[in-house]
C-alpha cells in the first residue's frame, strides 16, 4: 500500500512544498518546489493575503509538475515563543485482546483535555512513554493486555496569532491543513540518525533572518530559542564590503563563496557591478573570508545559546537551513564544534538540499504519529492517485484550528 503526503513550510525567504510517496517503508520524492515568499518575517506571517498568493503560486508549480490537484498539506510552523508542558493521562483498556490504536488516541486526548494556556494553542502532543498496569517505560503499547493505559506526554503550544495567521494564509490559498508541527520537529526527523533518539542533542536551522536553536531529549523537543541573525547578514556583509546591492551579494554567497577561506581558490575571481555602476574584481578568497567571519559568529552564538538552554551533556548537533549548503560548511562545523556537529543530509533523491528539511521532516513525523495510532492517511484524492499511477514520476526541484486539533487524535 502507498501513502502520499504533502508538507509545506512558510519561510521568510521562500515557500517550500514537498510531495512524497511512501511505499514499502521508503519515502520517494515526487516533487519539491521552492518559491519566493511574501508577507513573512522571521518565520512569522504578518501579511496573510500576500503570503497566500505566494503559497498559491508555489502550489501551482507543483501541480503542473505532477498534473494533479494538491488540496491537503501538513504545515511546518515556526516554534517562536513556544511552550512545553508535561502532563499525564489515563484511560481504561476496553478491548480484552489488548491496547488498540484507539486506546492510544483516547489516552492522548485525555492527557490534554484540561490543559489550556491562555492565549496559546496546542501544536503537538508527543508521548514520552506509556504504562500498562504495572509495566512502565513502554514506547508502543499496542497489543499489550491490561486494565489501564497511562501516557506521559509533552504538550507543545504557541501563541494563537503565530498559528492562526499561517493557517489562514494556507486556507486562502485553497488548501486544507491536516496537521501542524514545528519546523524544528521537521528538521529533527529529516536528519534523524540511528540511535540518536536516545540522547540529548541540538538542532540548528540557520534561516534567512534568524537562527532557530532547539534542544531534543530522546527525540522530543524540550527547549527552543531564536537568534536574530541569519543568512541575510552574510548578504549585508558582502554588500557593505564590496559596495554591491543585496541581490548581487546573495548571488556571490550562493554561487562563488566558500564557508572557509582556506578552501577557496586564490586564482578564482569574479567581476561585479557596484552600486555606483563601476566594475569591481572580487577574489574568491577575499569574499570567502567575509562569509567565514559571519558564519563563525552565528555558530558561536548558537553554541552559547545551547549552553543557556540546557546544562545536560549534548551528544549531537544537527545543522540545517539553506546557508548550510555553502561549500566547505561541514569543515567549518568540525572546526567550531570539534566534530560534535554534523550537517543535515537528506538521502531521499530530489530532496538533497537542506532548505527542504522542515517540509520533508514534518511528513515523517506525521507518518510516525499515524503508525503509533495504527492508522493510515492519503492526502491525494482517488482521481489524482489514478493519474500518478499511470504517469512516470518526475523528480523536480525548482529552486479553523479545531479541525486540526481533532486530527491529532482521529
Amino acid at each position: 500500500m502507498c501513502e502520499f503526503y504533502t508538507g509545506i513550510e512558510l519561510g521568510t525567504d521562500s515557500i517550500k512544498i514537498v510531495v512524497v510517496e511512501k511505499k514499502n517503508g521508503k519515502y520517494n520524492c515526487l516533487a519539491a518546489n521552492s518559491y519566493f515568499s511574501s508577507g513573512v518575517i522571521n518565520g512569522q506571517v504578518y501579511d496573510v493575503r500576500a503570503c497566500s498568493n505566494s503559497i498559491r503560486d508555489c502550489v501551482q508549480n507543483v501541480e503542473e509538475m505532477l498534473d494533479i490537484k494538491i488540496s491537503k498539506v501538513i504545515a511546518a510552523i515556526s516554534p517562536k515563543d513556544c511552550k512545553m508542558d508535561i502532563v499525564v493521562g489515563t484511560v481504561d483498556i476496553l478491548d480484552p485482546n489488548g491496547v488498540t490504536g484507539n486506546d492510544i488516541s483516547n489516552v492522548l486526548n485525555q492527557a490534554v483535555k484540561d490543559h489550556r494556556v491562555d492565549g496559546y494553542e496546542i501544536i503537538t502532543v508527543t508521548p514520552i512513554n506509556f504504562i500498562v498496569d504495572e509495566s512502565e517505560n513502554i514506547k508502543d503499547p499496542k497489543g499489550m493486555r491490561g486494565s489501564t493505559l497511562e501516557a506521559k506526554v509533552v504538550i507543545s503550544s504557541i501563541p494563537k496569532n503565530n498559528l492562526y495567521k499561517p493557517l489562514e494564509a494556507i486556507r486562502l490559498a485553497g488548501l486544507e491543513t491536516i496537521d501542524v508541527a514545528f519546523t524544528s520537529t521537521g528538521d529533527y526527523h529529516a536528519a534523524l540518525g540511528v540511535g540518536e533518539d536516545v540522547y540529548v542533542g541540538a538542532v540548528l536551522n540557520i534561516g534567512e533572518t534568524s537562527t532557530n536553536v532547539s534542544i531534543f531529549n530522546k527525540g522530543i523537543q524540550i527547549k527552543h530559542s531564536q537568534l536574530p541573525v541569519g543568512s541575510v547578514n552574510v548578504d549585508k556583509d558582502l554588500s557593505y564590503i564590496y559596495n554591491i546591492d543585496n541581490e548581487e551579494a546573495r548571488k556571490l554567497k550562493e554561487d562563488f563563496c566558500y564557508a572557509m577561506e582556506e578552501y577557496a581558490d586564490e586564482k578564482e575571481v569574479v567581476n561585479v557591478t557596484t552600486k555606483d555602476e563601476s566594475k569591481k574584481e572580487i577574489t574568491q578568497i577575499g569574499a570567502s573570508k567575509v562569509v567565514e567571519a559571519r558564519l563563525r559568529e552565528i555558530l558561536k552564538l548558537s553554541k552559547n545559546e545551547i549552553k543557556n538552554l540546557t546544562n545536560r551533556e549534548i551528544r549531537y548537533i544537527i545543522v540545517t537551513g539553506g546557508l548550510s549548503e555553502i561549500p566547505g560548511f561541514n569543515y567549518l562545523l568540525d572546526n567550531e564544534f570539534n566534530g560534535l556537529a554534523k550537517l543535515c543530509k537528506i538521502s531521499t533523491m530530489g530532496l538533497r538540499h537542506n532548505k527542504y528539511s522542515s517540509a520533508f521532516g514534518v511528513i515523517k513525523y506525521f507518518d510516525l504519529k499515524l503508525a503509533l495510532r495504527g492508522k493510515s492517511y492519503n492526502m491525494i484524492d482517488n482521481e489524482s492517485l489514478g493519474i500518478l499511477a499511470s504517469t512516470e514520476y518526475k523528480l523536480s526541484d525548482y529552486n479553523s484550528f479545531g479541525d486540526i486539533y481533532n486530527h491529532l487524535f482521529d
